[in-house]
């Protein structure tokens, strides 16, 4: 099995974070000056590479009317998503969730809407850029069971059995660890607690050139498990019911895919 701490020894967790928070604060700087077009994680410069992905890919194009309701227009027109984990999540009233990497906010605000006031939608982000842009897409939205924290996922800031569900939009392929965030995610899971994220899976054939570069990396790509080291990490962490379903093609070599797991009830 693949190491699941860094993609290169060459570039320890540190500097792939700070890599990705430049990158993702330049987009919510764009997004907020309303100079950015179609978002895209993975289909910038120096992104998806030869035969990599097209229109509809990535971004506020995967939203139906739908999937987008209770998120304004501004929010969901910065997604960096690979997928809609709200549409999978099967969300309650009265439930907490959790959003790892929440952006501009826009799955934390149609949570939001479905647990309606007696729940509680989390958003969890290290960039303060796109933390204060959701945080003013939600005052925007005019919702009062939102709140927005500064944070790893990682290391995410909030108790032990404390939400009823994590979503995530393609953001754990860019952490440097991510056995420690299924790890954090399975953590603050309530027993019977959901997780269910859209994520870049790659292929079990990824060429190590497209592995080692940096681009790719930050564009979702690079840092991706296959499927097999998804599901081994998902295990390790203690969640059980694991369901992985591809989606649509990103790249020449990779996937965006549904990712689901429950934490044991016991």
């Amino acid at each position: 099995m693949a190491d699941l701490t860094t993609p290169d020894p060459a570039a320890p967790q540190t500097d792939i974070r700070e890599v990705v928070r430049d990158r993702y604060a330049a987009a919510a700087r764009a997004a907020a000056d309303a100079n950015a077009g179609e978002a895209s994680c993975g289909c910038g410069p120096g992104g998806c590479g030869p035969g990599g992905c097209g229109p509809g890919v990535f971004g506020s194009a995967l939203y139906g009317d739908a999937d987008a309701e209770g998120a304004t227009q501004s929010a969901v027109s910065a997604s960096l998503g690979c997928g809609v984990p709200t549409a999978v999540a099967d969300l309650h009233e009265g439930e907490t969730v959790l959003d790892l990497g929440s952006g501009a906010g826009a799955d934390v605000l149609i949570s939001a809407q479905r647990v309606g006031t007696s729940g509680r939608a989390i958003g969890l982000d290290m960039t303060d850029e796109m933390l204060e842009l959701a945080r003013t897409n939600a005052a925007h939205a005019g919702v009062s069971n939102v709140e927005f924290v500064k944070g790893y996922i990682e290391d995410i800031p909030l108790p032990d059995a404390s939400v009823d569900v994590v979503i995530s939009n393609c953001v754990i392929n860019l952490a440097g660890d991510k056995s420690k965030v299924l790890a954090e995610a399975a953590r603050v899971l309530r027993p019977g607690g959901r997780f269910a994220v859209s994520d870049v899976i790659a292929d079990p054939d990824m060429d190590e050139a497209t592995r080692a570069d940096m681009a790719a990396y930050t564009g979702c790509i690079a840092g991706a498990l296959t499927e097999r080291e998804f599901r081994a990490a998902l295990s390790a962490a203690g969640l059980t019911d694991v369901e992985i379903r591809e989606t649509h093609r990103v790249h020449d070599q990779a996937a965006s895919a549904i990712v689901r797991a429950r934490k044991p009830a016991g």
